[in-house]
């Protein structure tokens, strides 16, 4: 254990990093930034041709940052065996759920068996994924255990869950303004993880992994939870022909006692429409249901189905149905200029109008043409196009989605027929837009 401090200290730990997408990259190069060396690790090798071709593959990062980085300090590579020459080991592995609502482990299973053989003394793994409490030492510890190790004496397990916000410029883990919660299997093993953390951020010590697996969820479903009433409240003021968006500024001039969310499509992500399920799931284990929670993750999730029932209406008034029209939608990604499809609510409101054979065409700026393109092949959309004149005027509606800043409201707001807005993009608004 000193010998590991020691290295931390002086700057000589090599950093393993598993995973290098949102969180895991600009990890990687907060702590090269650092002064650290650093092995990123990644299955996707797509991934690894584009970051050694020095392409991001996160649109925060810059190609510069990705050539500074590679190189002497900094290694990309899809060999496990690499473990054997990292002193610390971060895991930065997605954990989606499965169409039951259950924890999919899929991800934390594969990578705890493929570390495990290049598992060596005086090594901290730490697991930043977002799961259950209880996981990383119930589930990933039993899969990585050695009889020539002892957990806590010759090799150590740590908790960091990851807080990363794409898009966010203010917040990041790459300006290390983000407090980083952490934790240990046992008094050694939290000790090295505050001489490692604390060397890219501040930190906040809590007595057991469980708990800061707790409070990673805690942190989300308060978010779910919020976006879940928002999200209501926007169908009951739609309802009664109230503003909601001009309510909710309204009510922040408060200065206690009220935080302002905003309604949407529903959240997107790897974290808010996934952890109010990981949490309930868990829950019952323990005889709990979390009736609240689950219930502010159903509302999210059915928010596509309050869109098609406002573009049906909209429609309607122009003396059309539903079925078989051209419909456009704007922003594919689930957050503002980003490039992050995971969890989008996009996919599933196309899902909802292919029930109505309905023609569906895409326009995301910040989409690369590799997943443009695979989007098409895997039929998930059937094309892509740019903002025009023409593509809006030749389509029946058009639905926001997302509100990219590079998209042209002007001119959605002058040529488009019907303009289904789930965002609130316009500030002043006509009789052909309607809030969803």
């Amino acid at each position: 254990m000193k010998n590991l401090i020691k290295k931390l200290k002086n700057k000589t730990a090599v950093i393993g990093v598993i995973g290098l997408g949102y969180v895991g990259l600009p990890l990687c190069l907060r702590f090269i930034n650092k002064k650290f060396k650093v092995i990123g690790i990644e299955n996707n090798l797509k991934k690894i041709n584009q970051l050694n071709k020095l392409k991001s593959t996160v649109p925060a990062i810059k190609k510069i940052e990705i050539k500074k980085a590679l190189g002497k300090n900094f290694i990309v590579t899809n060999k496990y065996n690499f473990i054997s020459k990292c002193d610390i080991i971060i895991i930065c592995v997605p954990t989606p759920i499965k169409n039951n609502k259950n924890p999919d482990m899929s991800y934390i299973k594969f990578c705890a068996s493929k570390i495990k053989k290049y598992l060596r003394s005086s090594q901290l793994i730490v697991l930043e994924s977002t799961v259950y409490p209880g996981a990383t030492e119930e589930y990933f510890l039993p899969i990585i255990k050695n009889r020539k190790f002892e957990i806590g004496k010759n090799y150590f397990l740590g908790f960091s869950p990851e807080r990363e916000d794409p898009g966010n410029k203010n917040f990041s883990i790459k300006k290390g303004n983000i407090p980083k919660v952490i934790s240990g299997h046992s008094k050694k093993c939290l000790k090295i993880m505050k001489n490692l953390y604390k060397n890219i951020s501040s930190i906040v010590p809590v007595t057991s992994i469980k708990t800061a697996e707790f409070t990673k969820l805690l942190e989300n479903v308060y978010r779910s939870v919020n976006i879940g009433f928002v999200n209501e409240m926007k169908v009951i003021a739609n309802s009664m022909g109230i503003d909601i968006n001009e309510s909710i500024e309204a009510a922040k001039t408060k200065p206690f006692g009220y935080k302002a969310f905003y309604p949407g499509p529903g959240p997107g992500g790897h974290c808010i429409p996934v952890d109010p399920y990981i949490l309930a799931w868990k829950a019952k284990k323990y005889n709990v249901q979390a009736k609240f929670i689950e219930l502010s993750g159903n509302i999210n999730k059915g928010m596509c189905n309050y869109i098609i029932f406002v573009l049906k209406k909209a429609l309607k008034k122009n003396q059309k149905t539903l079925y078989g029209k051209k419909i456009f939608i704007l922003g594919l990604s689930y957050k503002k200029n980003t490039n992050d499809l995971r969890e989008s609510p996009s996919f599933r409101l196309i899902k909802l109008l292919k029930r109505y054979k309905c023609r569906v065409t895409c326009a995301d700026p910040f989409l690369e043409k590799s997943d443009q393109n695979e989007l098409i092949k895997n039929k998930q959309i059937y094309k892509i196009t740019e903002i025009s004149k023409k593509t809006l005027k030749d389509s029946d509606a058009v639905i926001i989605v997302t509100n990219h800043d590079k998209f042209s409201y002007s001119l959605i707001k002058k040529h488009a027929q019907i303009v289904i807005d789930t965002r609130n993009s316009f500030k002043y608004k006509n009789d052909k837009i309607y809030n969803a």
